[in-house]
């Protein structure tokens, strides 16, 4: 396993460097043709105020006697994100939680009727190598019926790259959703290095999704540790258009689980009359 993140550590950092112009970070181009695309290493060096040679041996793996200081620097100079700043340190230091290696988690029974009660509201709970573990109502209605998945494939990630209602449902936005997906696993990857689970997740995907495999090799993180919010424009096979909110919320008193994906109309809109009535429908289905 030290091999690796040793592995990655290095293939992030190329990575995050690959991504910089010189003119962009205040280093003059002289106009000489670069053999790769980004910035050299000792340019990179020189933004972050180390030597070439600590850089190096951090850019091949070697990180255990890198400072937190020295690695703000390069995270600085990099110009790395809030969640790829805590990537970089976790795949540093990884601080590795008790129970890892536990099973799939249990919702807990007050978080589901707080699930089912947001009756004009889609919601669904995943675990942390996306299982989809608990959703209302209404996110059947919007997104399908995830009961009808084979256990061992009932993951977002599934839902995502192997359903091709997915995509027709999804339209433009799927790929920027299939690329938080992407995110959020690479994120979890370093915070939970001994989850054999999540790790035989990705192995999975990495393997059966060539899409997948592409968006991986981009390094891009992204955690579910603090609300983010997107517009996404779907198309409903039965209402049409729905221009909903999407957030992803983490879950403080559940850390067993990834977080709680919740998707809102805008209040007196077209979108939130329609969810209105996919509730109903909803309802009336329970019912019957």
């Amino acid at each position: 396993m030290e091999g690796d993140v040793r592995a990655e550590l290095s293939q992030f950092l190329k990575s995050r460097r690959a991504r910089l112009r010189p003119e962009v970070v205040g280093l003059p181009d002289h106009g000489h043709r670069r053999r790769v695309p980004g910035l050299r290493r000792e340019e990179l060096a020189q933004l972050a105020g180390v030597s070439l040679t600590h850089y190096v041996r951090l850019e091949q793996g070697h990180g255990r006697n890198v400072s937190p200081e020295v690695l703000d620097a390069v995270a600085g100079a990099l110009r790395l994100t809030r969640d790829e700043r805590a990537y970089l340190h976790s795949l540093v230091r990884p601080v590795c939680r008790r129970g890892d290696r536990a099973g799939a988690p249990v919702v807990r029974p007050q978080l589901l009727d707080l699930v089912d009660s947001m009756e004009l509201t889609p919601v669904f709970v995943l675990g942390h190598h996306t299982e989809l573990l608990a959703w209302n109502p209404l996110a059947v209605r919007v997104f399908g019926d995830f009961a009808a998945m084979p256990p061992g494939q009932r993951t977002l990630s599934h839902w995502l790259f192997f359903a091709e209602s997915t995509r027709s449902l999804l339209g433009k936005a799927w790929a920027e959703l299939a690329r938080v997906n992407v995110g959020m696993l690479r994120a979890a990857s370093a915070r939970r290095c001994h989850d054999e689970r999540l790790r035989g997740h990705v192995s999975v995907m990495r393997t059966r999704s060539a899409e997948f495999e592409r968006m991986w090799q981009d390094h891009d993180v992204l955690e579910c540790s603090h609300g983010g919010e997107s517009v996404f424009v779907l198309n409903h096979p039965e209402v049409g258009e729905l221009t909903l909110n999407y957030q992803n919320l983490s879950l403080p008193v559940d850390l067993e689980l990834g977080g709680m994906h919740a998707w809102t109309a805008s209040s007196g809109s077209a979108s939130r009359a329609k969810l209105r009535g996919l509730a109903l429908s909803a309802s009336s289905s329970s019912v019957d």
